[in-house]
């Protein structure tokens, strides 16, 4: 579970991380902000979403495969994590950066949350 945590699904077109800079974000519950960032670094693939003023305006590293879909033409990402799930996840830290240490927290935290939810 933990490889897929971290890569895009098939979504019956190539993804190109930086055409989903500025897309909505939906959460199962709600919109949650933006798509500030991606990446698609194999086994560590990820989108940064700013939060704006939902959670005061906080960054979060929401996992790859945690998209459940990608509506192209109204430029919306839908995950299956709650806004809780979300708001609830260790804080990114723009300055310090994506290291080993964060990434080993985030992935033990949804992988934890995903568990739960199944």
């Amino acid at each position: 579970m933990r490889n897929e945590l971290w890569t895009y699904r098939t979504f019956n077109r190539d993804i190109i991380t930086d055409q989903l800079k500025g897309f909505s974000v939906e959460a199962q519950d709600g919109s949650i902000g933006k798509v500030d960032d991606a990446t698609d670094e194999v086994g560590r693939s990820y989108i940064v979403v700013d939060t704006g003023p939902w959670i005061f305006g906080r960054k979060v590293v929401i996992p790859a495969g945690t998209i459940e879909r990608i509506e192209w033409d109204d430029q919306m990402v839908h995950v299956s994590l709650t806004k809780d799930q979300i708001k609830d996840s260790p804080e990114f830290d723009p300055e310090r950066g994506y290291d080993d240490e964060y990434h080993t927290r985030l992935g033990t935290y949804y992988t934890t949350e995903m568990r739960r939810a199944s």
